[in-house]
């Protein structure tokens, strides 16, 4: 299958998916949004997935190049483009069964810094940085950036990101608890790659609940977090990665996980 904005490459258990769009710094257009769609569907017996961008910047946001048909206007296409392509590709990468990293290289803007905060692990070059500078063009949060940022820190700081449209270092975010990991430019993809094959080892049926449960409990209340939890307990020990990780431990060995 065959994409036009983006890559996709799939070896020894590890997604890479690339946003790859030079002229528009990796724009989040709607074809790219439903191409990562298309693609988070082709990853095959992937265990962890990567998302990157290539170039110098990980995503500068929503195209604004783009122009509505004719009888619209600019309003009713980011909501047609949002609902037909962004936000079924972002539902469908909140609910992926592996763990996911986004290695983010330069500017995480508009709606790429919110893409890049749905994955679990999210590892930036020391000249990165995330930018919602959406009041600058006289819009709103999209992409989950109203759900995502307040959770992750806090109401006040999130209201400074999305109002004042601050830059925030890749450092900044690291202190603020937003972020993973900050190394070296040189460095990044690197990281990032040893972080998803040891995710890709580990036990994988595990690790696509714990998303489940954490995703989960953001939206509930203790009730219904703890029978999530309790529910999903019951899955991960039928597992055959659990299996394999009792025997183990019986047998003072190391387990050898399969994602089963």
């Amino acid at each position: 299958m065959g994409y036009e904005r983006i890559d996709l490459e799939v070896t020894d258990g590890v997604a890479v998916l690339t946003l790859n769009d030079p002229k528009t710094r990796n724009a989040l257009s709607w074809t790219m949004a439903e191409e990562m769609g298309r693609a988070l569907d082709d990853l095959g017996n992937a265990r962890a997935l990567v998302i990157t961008g290539a170039g110098k910047g990980f995503c500068s946001g929503g195209d604004m190049s783009a122009t509505p048909a004719e009888g619209s206007d600019f309003g009713e296409m980011l909501y047609q483009g949002l609902a037909g392509a962004v936000n079924p590709m972002l539902l469908k990468l909140s609910k992926l069964k592996i763990p996911v990293i986004a290695a983010v290289n330069g500017a995480a803007a508009g709606a790429g810094a919110p893409l890049a905060l749905l994955a679990d692990f999210v590892i930036a070059g020391e000249s990165a940085f995330f930018y919602m500078a959406f009041p600058h063009v006289g819009l709103v949060p999209d992409a989950g950036g109203s759900f995502t940022l307040p959770r992750l820190i806090g109401k006040a700081r999130a209201m400074q990101m999305m109002m004042l449209a601050e830059k925030i270092s890749a450092e900044q975010a690291l202190d603020w608890g937003m972020i993973y990991k900050v190394v070296p430019d040189d460095v990044l993809q690197g990281e990032a790659q040893r972080l998803a094959a040891k995710l890709a080892d580990g036990p994988t049926v595990a690790y696509g609940l714990i998303r489940q449960e954490v995703q989960a409990a953001l939206q509930s209340d203790l009730e219904t977090a703890l029978e999530a939890e309790a529910q999903n307990q019951r899955t991960a020990g039928k597992s055959k990665d659990c299996a394999e990780a009792v025997a183990a431990f019986l047998e003072k060995r190391a387990p050898v996980f399969r994602g089963e």
